[in-house]
């Protein structure tokens, strides 16, 4: 059981995948860095001077931060962005590769021209 696992731990689909979720996690932190650092405060600054982190409502007893919630969608959107451009990529890629050019029919087997030489004889 315990080689049945690093088998399949071995293999390249599994790597590759915990490669994308270890790339990925890394992005996700560099994306939202750049949202709350960078993006946020320089919409802020073209609406007045609003601190996006700050934002929130309060309703009695609940406060919702809503300013959280609106980096999350433009943290959201920048990553659906960048995933999009990398899979048109990728698919840009595949289309231009060349196809192989198709197969030629397979001629007749050696039994089948054995038949026919056979076939021929037999005639003649």
């Amino acid at each position: 059981m315990i080689n049945e696992f690093k088998d399949f731990i071995a293999k390249g689909n599994v790597m590759d995948m915990a490669v994308g979720i270890i790339i990925g996690a890394a992005f996700t932190a560099i994306v939202g860095s750049l949202v709350a650092d960078i993006v946020t405060p320089l919409i802020g600054l073209f609406m007045g001077g609003v601190d996006f982190g700050g934002l929130s409502a309060s309703v009695g007893e609940a406060t919702f931060t809503y300013g959280n919630f609106i980096m999350a969608i433009i943290n959201f959107l920048i990553i659906a962005f960048v995933v999009f451009m990398l899979v048109r990529t990728l698919n840009n890629a595949k289309k231009a590769e060349p196809e192989a050019a198709p197969e030629a029919p397979a001629g007749p087997t050696q039994e089948e021209l054995l038949a026919d030489i056979l076939a021929a004889l037999k005639k003649k």
